[in-house]
């Protein structure tokens, strides 16, 4: 059986003791929250308000992840909860951009290893494989110098 690709709900787990469902009721989004105040021992309160910012969802090395646009921290997201607050700068929540077939991106993904399992929307401003605009043409040459 293929590993599956990482999301949120799978990756932010409680701790032991903890039962394994004790975060069942907590949105996907909100997962990274409750994980990083577990980890760092301090309170972590999600931010109430939505911004008018759009993030790209990405996969990265078999994680589904948003990156930050102010601080450059990331997290792992989920499509089942498309929005994004960033745990490190504190923006408010963002609206995530997946695909419009996240299961065919993901089984396209599927046949190479975990660690090589990458992939950008093709209308993500920061994907590296994006080809760039056409350069509009210049028009004739004049011959005069």
């Amino acid at each position: 059986m293929p590993i599956a690709v990482v999301r949120a709900e799978t990756f932010y787990q409680p701790p032991y003791p903890q039962p394994a469902d004790a975060w069942a009721d907590v949105p996907a989004a909100e997962l990274v929250w409750k994980w990083i105040e577990y980890r760092m021992g301090r309170r972590a309160t999600p931010p109430e308000d939505t911004v008018a910012d759009v993030y790209f969802a990405r996969i990265n090395q078999n994680r589904w992840i948003a990156d930050c646009s102010s601080c450059g921290s990331a997290a792992v997201v989920s499509p089942t909860d498309p929005r994004y607050a960033c745990t490190e700068c504190e923006w408010g929540w963002c609206a995530l951009v997946f695909p419009a077939d996240v299961a065919a991106v993901e089984a396209g993904l599927m046949g190479l290893k975990p660690g090589f399992r990458n992939w950008w929307n093709d209308d993500d401003p920061a994907n590296p494989n994006r080809q760039p605009d056409p350069l509009p043409d210049p028009g004739p040459m004049s011959s005069e110098r």
